[in-house]
């Protein structure tokens, strides 16, 4: 019995790694793939911001986002994220900010500000697209992020594709890029298992 025990558990923790070992390659696969294309949205994920500031993970979204919009590949920009608790404005307010200071104009800018995980914020995204009509999003966060953010994105039925970008600190060294995947595979478990996501 104890034998059997044992090989039972050894074979649950390797079907584990297995599982983990192919969930990280994915990660990795998708967030090195982009699939820039004319689509009727871009949508920036949202990340930190400091009292309107944007983070260097939120400025590195933006930034790849507005080139995407100057080079005419979408009419709109949608910025999303809430407000944290303590926060004066929100990630959606602060990444709009930026964009119109940018050169971006007014009317181009759509606001998703009430999510305040990737899940919310995208839900909140998919109502909007419905409401203005809109089909096709491009979508663009982190590359370890997009592999999540891809799925999600189809389970609440847009038409998605992804443009990570490439100036993330999250992508500054093998050591970030290990520890944002690792943060990807749980995030990933969370929402496979629980339909539910931890930011």
């Amino acid at each position: 019995m104890t034998g059997a025990l044992g090989r039972l558990v050894l074979a649950v923790i390797a079907g584990a790694v297995l599982v983990a070992g192919w969930t990280a390659y994915r990660i990795w696969d998708v967030g090195n793939r982009d699939d820039r294309q004319a689509v009727d949205a871009i949508v920036v994920l949202g990340a930190a911001q400091y009292n309107g500031r944007p983070s260097a993970i939120l400025k590195s979204r933006l930034d790849h986002a507005i080139d995407l919009y100057e080079a005419g590949l979408a009419p709109y920009i949608v910025v999303t994220g809430g407000k944290a608790e303590g926060d004066r404005t929100t990630e959606a307010a602060t990444a709009r900010s930026y964009a119109l200071a940018k050169g971006v104009p007014e009317r181009a800018i759509l606001v998703e500000d009430r999510g305040r995980t990737t899940l919310e914020s995208i839900r909140g995204v998919a109502a909007l697209i419905r409401e203005r009509g809109l089909a096709t999003t491009l979508f663009v966060s982190d590359r370890t992020h997009m592999l999540r953010v891809l799925h999600i994105a189809r389970d609440e039925g847009l038409t998605a594709l992804g443009s990570p970008t490439a100036t993330s600190p999250a992508d500054a060294n093998l050591e970030n890029r290990v520890e944002a995947t690792v943060h990807e595979l749980g995030g990933l478990t969370l929402y496979f298992v629980a339909g539910q996501t931890s930011s």
